[in-house]
């Protein structure tokens, strides 16, 4: 599955593929298909924590742009890696940047496994959240929900992902099991690019494995 998740995120045309791993056995997977691999320590809080690892043992260079690609979406869309490390070169101000797609279905909304993200003018993230933002007090604003979904997919700049190392976990990012709350909480901006097209799944279950399993072989 992470051989399948490079393979797209190589189609990005972006300049280099490192696949950022704990597990020897990902690693020889990699190596075989002929995909940089590199082992991390274990005990990292979140997947920003073990990039930043990487960032500073490989010593990419802090205006450089790296995109976070989680290795259990193997139908992730090329062109959205390429569309939100492109936001992130083009916000200033901001030192992240990350996706949403609109919610129009009210059980979405609802769901605490669907990632909410609220933006300001500028189209900069106000909050993330697994509670419904912004709720739809009156009726007239469920059949308008003005919702957007957050798809876990993040670019940063090298430089402040040696920093974001450094920072503390905030309770917030505690609480809600967000790891982006921690760059929010300490001041910092992350960029939101709107995307009309929802992604393709992630695996999390034995039937995502079984629908991913039968697109690889339509």
């Amino acid at each position: 599955m992470v051989v399948r998740v490079a393979e797209q995120a190589q189609k990005s045309g972006a300049s280099e593929i490192v696949v950022a791993t704990d597990f020897e056995k990902i690693l020889k997977a990699c190596e075989t298909h002929n995909f940089k691999a590199v082992m991390t320590r274990i005990d990292h809080a979140s997947g920003t924590d073990r990039i930043a690892e990487v960032a500073q043992n490989l010593g990419w260079n802090d205006d450089e742009i790296v995109v976070n690609v989680q290795g259990d979406e193997p139908l992730i869309d090329p062109q959205l890696i390429e569309q939100v490390a492109q936001h992130l070169a083009q916000s200033q101000g901001a030192v992240m940047a990350t996706a949403c797609h609109a919610i129009h279905d009210e059980a979405s909304l609802l769901n605490p496994n669907v990632v909410k993200v609220v933006m300001d003018a500028n189209g900069t993230a106000l909050y993330f959240s697994r509670a419904p933002i912004p709720y739809p007090r009156d009726e007239a604003h469920k059949k308008n929900l003005n919702a957007y979904r957050h798809i876990g997919i993040y670019a940063y700049r090298v430089g402040f992902l040696k920093k974001y190392a450094t920072l503390a976990p905030s309770d917030l990012e505690k609480i809600e099991s967000l790891e982006q709350l921690r760059v929010l909480y300490h001041g910092f901006k992350i960029g939101v690019t709107i995307t009309q097209t929802a992604p393709a799944s992630g695996v999390d279950t034995q039937e995502d494995l079984d629908y991913v399993r039968s697109v690889w072989k339509s």
